[in-house]
């Protein structure tokens, strides 16, 4: 068996790791304990714009953004003294030409052979990705703001328009009462309908104006199975007078994640659109069922009813004051409320609907 030269052996080692130390894209350096550059490689000269002299003769908090110099601080107590083994801080640095540069800097201690600590930093650039970071904070501060004045401005608008409403549907009231001849004047019956409208409108314009997203901490985990079962209870003389059958197949133990006051409305909604547009071919049958799709709990709601043109009106089935049937009693804000409801809890609704085959909405909620 050769003997192996153990000076030979630790030289070409050495030589190894000085190559990859030098050639490496990242940006790394040795520095002391009190924070000097001892060595610097190639990358970290082209990153900051300077030359190894020029770092190695000035202090490196010069080239250290004022508001950063102390990001190191807790970390590093926390590694001289063996609590962590590395750590990593975001720092913003001054590049030779003025520019400043965001840097994520890497630190770990090594004990070379005189036992003595030192400390590597390795760099990474990550100007680009911190400015397009910015840039999407400053679009998301935009948008809130405009959420904000808009839902103040809505706010507003209807507090005004309910408190006019109000004041025509009491004139006319009192018009009715000490002009009783004006029952059969026919411009009055019109006054009269348009105030009830404009009433009608305003309230649901109200509605429409309460609903925002709901924040995590409100939301309770509800059993989904018991408040179909409620919502059933409720609509059960609707159900019988159209003779339809209802099968609640809903998973016992999920839970989702919503407001009951919301939830149960949610329910209510697409049970009693699947009973109102019923086809008189057949016996209304609506299934509820329920999926897992990732975080999300997905409640099925399947009728054999009229059905919707998907075609013609897919892209407008949640919009408000749109109907696609003849009957008499809908008005168009169910859906478009029901859906806003379901946004605010996190989730959403899709549908998919055959004229004269019937309709099937999945709705997704966050899973409890």
């Amino acid at each position: 068996m050769k003997a192996v030269d153990s000076r030979r052996y630790f030289s070409n080692a050495h030589d190894v790791l000085d190559r990859v130390f030098n050639n490496t894209y990242n940006g790394i350096a040795i520095v002391n304990l009190e924070g000097n550059w001892l060595k610097v490689n190639e990358s970290v000269c082209e990153l900051l714009g300077y030359t190894r002299w020029e770092l190695f003769n000035m202090d490196i908090d010069n080239i250290i953004y004022a508001e950063d110099l102390g990001v190191h601080e807790e970390k590093y107590h926390k590694l001289i003294h063996g609590k962590i083994d590395k750590y990593r801080v975001k720092q913003r640095y001054f590049h030779k030409d003025g520019s400043i540069l965001w840097v994520l800097v890497y630190v770990s201690l090594v004990y070379f052979k005189e036992g003595k600590p030192y400390m590597i930093w390795q760099f990474n650039d990550v100007t680009n990705r911190q400015k397009n970071q910015d840039k999407l904070k400053s679009m998301l501060s935009v948008v809130q703001e405009q959420n904000e004045r808009l839902t103040a401005f809505a706010n507003i608008v209807t507090h005004n328009l309910r408190s006019h409403s109000g004041n025509l549907a009491t004139l006319t009231e009192f018009l009715e009462e000490d002009l009783s001849n004006q029952k059969d004047n026919e411009n009055f019956q019109l006054l009269k309908k348009a105030v009830d409208n404009l009433q009608e409108t305003v309230s649901h314009l109200t509605e429409v104006a309460k609903i925002k997203e709901v924040e995590s901490s409100k939301l309770e985990a509800l059993n989904l199975f018991d408040f179909v079962e409620k919502a059933m209870y409720n609509i059960i003389a609707m159900a019988q007078n159209a003779n339809a059958i209802i099968y609640n197949e809903i998973d016992e133990e999920l839970n989702v994640r919503a407001v009951p006051a919301y939830l149960e409305s949610i329910i209510l909604n697409f049970l009693t659109n699947a009973i109102k547009y019923r086809s008189k071919k057949r016996v209304p049958i609506i299934e509820l069922t329920t999926s897992l799709e990732e975080d999300f709990v997905v409640l099925k709601v399947k009728d054999n009813g009229l059905g919707i043109d998907m075609d013609k009106f897919g892209d407008k089935i949640f919009q408000m004051y749109k109907t696609f049937h003849y009957n008499e009693d809908a008005i168009g804000i169910g859906l478009f409320i029901t859906k806003n409801h379901i946004e605010s809890l996190g989730g959403k609704v899709e549908v998919s609907s055959k004229v004269d085959v019937g309709t099937e909405f999945s709705i997704y909620f966050k899973r409890a």
